[in-house]
């Protein structure tokens, strides 16, 4: 059966690997040919050399446009930048005007500039930072002298508490002439304990002046009160809104109401050209040589080459334990051998279920011989009985009598016995265990529990009674109810030695209905207790007469309990007793049960 099964597997795996590497030369050829596509397209719209790098050019001049308000005084330094890099560069206005060129050539019209030099509105990846405002842009916060001496004081007592603790502080002015005192180190010590700072840290009377401004100007951007608006050292909003939008809302006014308030003290904004001085038109074109085309060409099938190499490998290794799980599969039940779990993949997780499947399957096995051997042990004994009595009658050693009727009518009973439960089981199994449920009382089902099985209780010594029995109507099948009921108090009993006592005892705990068998008996051992509910199963491994039935029970008990949507717990001490706890629902599958009954107490008492 394996040696069929494996050439299915390796075609599988051999359309997976053609698969793969067709995948991959796609892939690959389909990347190499857009990489070739848009670089070239990208430089055939490039003017000049990329700006991006050196952007010296393009920081110079933002920096000259946050410290002048007009362009006039840039021409030399654009010349210097030229002449040192060897290119032409041209400034215009937003509207084409030419402010400066560096140098003679071709006209620029139609064409697409290197970077928009503004300082309010910062090209981010240019200036490589995330800033949308320079912040050389001081504008009116410039501080006058005597407020910047005054703070000059306030940062070098702040920094010589500092050194006092044994910190390593730095005095940077900022562009607005505002000293800031940092930390050359960092340190865990909560420096604003140590040394207060909230002098330093206060805006100037020039500065809240501007502040102030930006705040009214802020306020109608957000159609706010103006006094209900605070702008801090740091520019940012008091109140912060709580919510994400309001906070996008607000960080967006502040910004466009500093662009307002610093747009006179900048240069305007200007259109930036860098190209080559020497080429015969402005934009410059520019194609693959042969040498690079082969250059990717060869890239490419290097990369293609250790891209097959790769599928194959891994493909190799992927198949491995799929030949060896398939390999496991195929063996007989008798051959069957776990399979080396060896990743904690797909591939692991399938052979750890099939090492389980094969387990339970052994499982299975050996429970389905031991029911073999328990079946004809518990049909052989009534049916070896019968026998010897009608051998004995028939040979006249035994008379015809009431008696032996009664003994041959006791073993059929048992045999009858074995072969119901039986069907029992067989029907649970095959989903056909049926449940007639209907409205029922409670006490009427134990009642006749009790009556059943008060004779054998007696005769063995045993008292059995009910305790705590409420009237509690329900929805089930009191046919099987009682069943259920019956073989938990029939196996109680057998197992109580005499002088013992069997109690019943119901009531609600939550959602549920709890109907309990407790015993005096013997106790069940707690390695015993997974297996009670297991088919044939007894304590008494010698299955004599005197200790227990079929040991069909127990079974048949947790079929029914389930068939009713609830289970059976069982609790247990060798010596003390046990207790058996079924579990109903109080409302499963749309069952109900009503607890108490006013209309079940009235009709009892109105009948005594």
């Amino acid at each position: 059966m394996a040696a069929a099964r494996v050439p299915p597997l390796r075609s599988l795996v051999m359309r997976l690997l053609a698969t793969s590497v067709l995948i991959a030369v796609c892939a690959i050829s389909a990347t190499a040919w857009l990489a070739v596509q848009s670089t070239t397209r990208a430089i055939q719209q490039e003017q000049g050399r990329s700006l991006a790098d050196d952007t010296s050019v393009y920081d110079a001049l933002l920096e000259y446009a946050a410290t002048h308000s007009e362009w006039s005084a840039a021409g030399t330094m654009i010349d210097q930048f030229a002449d040192r890099l060897g290119r032409r560069i041209t400034l215009m206005s937003e509207d084409r005007t030419l402010i400066h060129d560096s140098s003679d050539g071709p006209a620029l019209e139609g064409t697409r500039p290197s970077a928009t030099v503004d300082p309010l509105r910062i090209n981010a990846g240019l200036a490589g930072s995330s800033d949308r405002i320079d912040p050389r842009v001081v504008g009116p916060y410039r501080i006058p002298a005597g407020e910047r001496r005054s703070l000059d004081i306030l940062a070098r007592e702040h920094a010589r508490c500092l050194r006092g603790y044994g910190l390593i502080p730095e005095i940077v002015v900022t562009p607005s002439g505002r000293p800031v005192v940092r930390l050359v180190t960092l340190d865990p010590k909560n420096t604003a304990s140590l040394c207060p700072s909230a002098d330093l840290l206060t805006p100037t009377r020039t500065e809240q002046t501007h502040l102030d401004r930006l705040a009214t100007l802020t306020a109608t951007c957000l159609n706010r009160d103006p006094q209900r608006v605070e702008i801090q050292l740091g520019f940012t909003i008091r109140p912060v809104p709580a919510d994400e939008k309001g906070r996008r809302a607000a960080e967006a006014c502040v910004l466009e109401a500093r662009q307002q308030q610093l747009a006179p003290y900048v240069a305007p904004p200007a259109l930036l050209f860098v190209t080559d001085p020497e080429a015969g038109v402005a934009q410059t074109a520019f194609n693959l040589s042969t040498a690079n085309v082969l250059r990717i060409c060869a890239v490419t099938a290097a990369v293609l080459a250790a891209a097959v190499l790769a599928t194959v490998l891994v493909g190799r290794r992927l198949v491995r334990p799929l030949q060896e799980l398939t390999d496991a599969v195929g063996k007989s039940a008798a051959e069957q051998f776990r399979v080396p779990v060896r990743t904690q993949d797909e591939i692991g997780r399938l052979a750890t279920a099939l090492n389980d499947l094969s387990a339970r399957r052994e499982e299975l096995e050996r429970q389905r011989k031991a029911m073999v051997s328990d079946i004809a042990h518990e049909l052989r004994s009534p049916l070896t009985n019968i026998r010897s009595w009608l051998e004995a009658a028939q040979d006249g050693l035994a008379p015809a009598d009431a008696r032996l009727l009664s003994l041959l009518l006791d073993e059929a009973a048992q045999l009858q016995h074995v072969i119901d439960d039986l069907r029992d089981l067989a029907a649970a199994d095959a989903g056909r265990l049926r449940i007639h449920p209907e409205p029922v009382w409670l006490t009427d089902i134990i009642r006749q529990v009790t009556e059943v099985h008060r004779g054998a209780a007696e005769a063995g010594g045993v008292v059995l009674h009910s305790a705590g029995i409420s009237d509690i109507e329900l929805f089930a099948d009191p046919v099987r109810l009682r069943q259920l009921l019956g073989n938990l108090v029939g196996n109680a009993v057998r197992y109580t030695p005499p002088g013992g006592s069997v109690t019943l005892e119901a009531g609600l705990s939550g959602n549920h209905l709890l109907v309990t068998v407790t015993d005096t008996g013997i106790g069940i051992a707690a390695e015993d207790l997974p297996r009670i509910f297991e088919r044939f199963w007894r304590a008494d491994a010698s299955r004599t007469r005197g200790t227990g039935g079929s040991g069909l029970g127990l079974a048949i008990a947790r079929q029914l309990a389930q068939a009713h949507h609830g289970e059976i717990t069982v609790a247990s001490r060798p010596g003390t007793g046990s207790r058996f706890t079924v579990h109903l629902p109080t409302s499963a599958g749309g069952w109900p049960v009503s607890w108490p009954a006013p209309s079940r107490v009235d009709q009892t008492r109105s009948s005594a």
